[in-house]
């Protein structure tokens, strides 16, 4: 049977429909092309600005290595030392000079009790932030100083050696100073009383000295405890640590 040849508007018509098929199917590809591509731009991690970030420092925080980000783990998990203060528990608040800082009392500090303050502010030396560091080692000295600090101190040291036995081993340099001066500060309030605990605290002074930055600020300490120790705590001092030279050569 012999077909019937197609009109020239049959062809045409047919073309046309056949380009816009393929027209649609080419467009569909480019569309499902682009969401694909906008999609793994999205779901990238170098495109969120935390990730980047962190990949890429800003210079300022080299420059405060030590400011505390609000939203960070340290705010949210305060030293005991920090979440006491935060709470009002230290009776004291930095006072900000433009020489110096000092610090305020909420009451004259001969009329508080040393347990568990001064303890806590014993606690506070192995801190390492602003404005905790000031504050407990301003805080340590000036309770030290009130009239009466012996007797208030005293029945104290079992449980202040080990706090600042702490310090003596933490492995910040300046918390090492901090413990240091709080250890000479003591023995000027307590006199001989502390003799009986020295031998816990020289081990840590004894590895210290092998620095020599260290070497001259814990034998001027030790001089300092022998002449507030009295006889008693040259033998304790001698027993740890043979080379050291007593005042009285």
């Amino acid at each position: 049977m012999m077909q019937k040849p197609e009109c020239r508007g049959d062809i045409q018509l047919r073309n046309r429909v056949t380009g816009n098929c393929n027209q649609m199917t080419s467009s569909g590809t480019q569309i499902k092309h682009r969401t694909t591509v906008q999609r793994s731009k999205s779901s990238s991690p170098t495109s969120s600005p935390e990730s980047a970030g962190k990949l890429h420092p800003r210079p300022s925080d080299k420059l405060n290595p030590k400011t505390i980000n609000p939203f960070g783990e340290q705010s949210r998990a305060p030293s005991a030392f920090a979440a006491i203060y935060s709470k009002g528990g230290i009776p004291c608040r930095l006072v900000h000079g433009s020489v110096k800082h000092r610090l305020q009392w909420e009451c004259p500090p001969d009329h508080l009790p040393f347990d568990p303050l001064l303890i806590t502010l014993a606690e506070g030396l192995r801190e390492t932030r602003h404005p905790y560091t000031f504050v407990s080692k301003e805080g340590f000295r000036e309770l030290l100083l009130v009239q009466g600090a012996p007797e208030k101190a005293v029945p104290l040291l079992p449980r202040l050696i080990p706090v600042l036995k702490a310090a003596l081993v933490h492995l910040d340099d300046e918390v090492f100073e901090r413990g240091l001066n709080a250890l000479v500060q003591l023995s000027v309030v307590v006199g001989p009383s502390l003799n009986d605990h020295l031998k816990h605290l020289l081990t840590s002074l004894s590895k210290r000295l092998r620095d020599k930055k260290f070497k001259e600020p814990i034998s001027s300490a030790l001089q300092k405890l022998e002449q507030h120790g009295g006889s008693g705590s040259l033998t304790i001092i001698k027993s740890k640590i043979p080379t050291y030279c007593s005042i009285c050569c």
